[in-house]
């Protein structure tokens, strides 16, 4: 998707993107620099890298008229440039498991032939027998698995016969072509029979890879995947093994489908996924969440946006309320950083960065005060609501009165964040990744490896990725 470019904003000062809190990119990372390969830089997708540490921004309060809080916090760039790092959160709120509403839930399993590696269909079976200790007794499991030919495994079940729910998931056995598009459609039926009206409707897809037999192409396979989700039933893609893992198609049919896309890599990972970020998949608390920032051209030059490439939206479609964005999941945060050139500074002259974009001349009467450095807005609709429905916006006014501190001043999550999203530069490619700086990105993961448990595995997964990285 190569790199956003800096954007002057005298000229377009509205930068417009849908939220992401898929993670796979980095899944895809761990995996590879565990097995002493080499991360391919189109699978890089910075924002996931940034999105799938968590970061303790506060959460919103049960009488708070929105289900998240945005936050925004400055710094100076420590990569050498003379420029700042502006770093957006938005937390989203957790409702207590009582009041979870109800879930039919469809295990869409492939069992062709190439998920017979112990890193593929076993892992699955592990994750989905895990997974229903965290479901409530109350909501219900189907089964669907797809070869050469598809086959409803189990109808919908109650989760309170687990043993029952558990004895087909281990009795999958792996041999065939790959139907996934019809088990797709087959999922989407089984889902539909047992519909809750006011539940959570949801397919889980599990898989190695391409589809080979049946609708094949990813643009068909999107444009169902599109067409289902008007039902009311989202979609979940997980990556298994270390083969023919098709990333591209993967992350396009799982934002087709208002679900995340993640890649499971080992049980202990599998165990974390079940545990902290299964429910977050589909348990949603806003959705077509769409950001838009008004920068100040009085105070800010030019702005880039770190990531986020395939994720842009027109900046007069914030507005369009028919306009598919992301969808947010309880619990979930969603980070974006940018690049900003203060005004009366220039851009950085770096080598073989793409040209700075001019933008057709904004439109329309400008919403920032004077003394904002950026107003912030969020736009989402309530889950459940339908294509027509209105949506939502909450602003946030960001002020910048005095100099911006120095980034070893700056809070925590900012410099995590901002040293993960210049890592992730790196493995990229990006003209703007600063190679000479990976000892001042290593300070500040080795200084928050303590704070959990993904931290403290990422410093040692640095260290084996700077190995790998290519000699310049």
């Amino acid at each position: 998707m190569g790199t956003n470019p800096f954007v002057l904003t005298a000229r377009d000062p509205y930068s417009t993107f849908a939220a992401d809190v898929d993670t796979a990119s980095y899944d895809v990372f761990r995996r590879n620099t565990e097995h002493g390969i080499a991360v391919e830089k189109s699978s890089v997708r910075v924002e996931e890298f940034v999105n799938y540490f968590q970061y303790d921004y506060p959460a919103p309060q049960p009488t708070d008229e929105h289900p998240f809080r945005i936050h925004a916090a400055v710094s100076q760039n420590p990569l050498g440039r003379d420029t700042l790092l502006l770093r957006v959160g938005i937390q989203a709120s957790m409702p207590q498991a009582d009041q979870r509403k109800p879930a039919n839930l469809v295990f869409l399993v492939d069992t062709s032939g190439s998920m017979q590696t112990e890193d593929k269909l076993p892992l699955v079976q592990y994750l989905l027998t895990h997974s229903l200790d965290v479901l409530n007794p109350g909501d219900k499991v189907s089964i669907v698995s797809y070869a050469g030919d598809t086959t409803v495994r189990l109808q919908p079940t109650s989760v309170v016969e687990k043993d029952k729910i558990s004895a087909v998931i281990n009795g999958l056995n792996a041999g065939g072509g790959t139907n996934g598009a019809g088990g797709i459609q087959l999922a989407y039926e089984q889902a539909q029979s047992a519909f809750l009206q006011d539940g959570i409707n949801h397919v889980i897809l599990c898989t190695d890879g391409d589809f080979n037999v049946g609708i094949s192409d990813t643009n068909q396979l999107v444009e169902m995947i599109k067409d289902k989700r008007k039902s009311g039933i989202t979609l979940t893609a997980l990556g298994f093994g270390l083969g023919n893992l098709n990333d591209s198609m993967m992350e396009k049919v799982s934002n087709a489908g208002n679900g995340m896309y993640s890649v499971i890599t080992s049980r202990t990972q599998a165990s974390r996924y079940a545990e902290d970020r299964m429910l977050r998949t589909f348990l949603h608390v806003a959705k077509d969440m769409k950001l838009q920032l008004e920068w100040n051209p009085e105070k800010v030059y030019a702005y880039r946006l770190i990531g986020y490439e395939d994720r842009a939206i027109a900046d007069e479609s914030f507005r369009d309320d028919k306009v598919d964005a992301g969808e947010v999941g309880a619990g979930h945060r969603v980070t974006a950083l940018y690049e900003v050139v203060l005004t009366g500074k220039q851009i950085p002259n770096v080598a073989g960065a793409p040209a700075a974009k001019q933008g057709e001349q904004a439109q329309g009467e400008r919403e920032a005060k004077p003394e904002d450095l950026v107003l912030i807005k969020v736009r989402y609709k309530q889950p459940g609501a339908s294509e027509s429905d209105a949506a939502k916006e909450v602003l946030l006014h960001h002020e910048q009165k005095a100099d911006a501190p120095a980034f070893a001043d700056a809070d925590q999550n900012l410099r995590y964040s901002a040293a993960v999203a210049a890592f992730a530069e790196i493995l990229k490619q990006s003209p703007y990744a600063a190679y000479d700086k990976l000892e001042t990105i290593r300070t500040v993961f080795d200084a928050q490896k303590d704070r959990d448990i993904e931290r403290k595995e990422f410093l040692d997964l640095f260290d084996k990725a700077v190995k790998l990285l290519p000699k310049r």
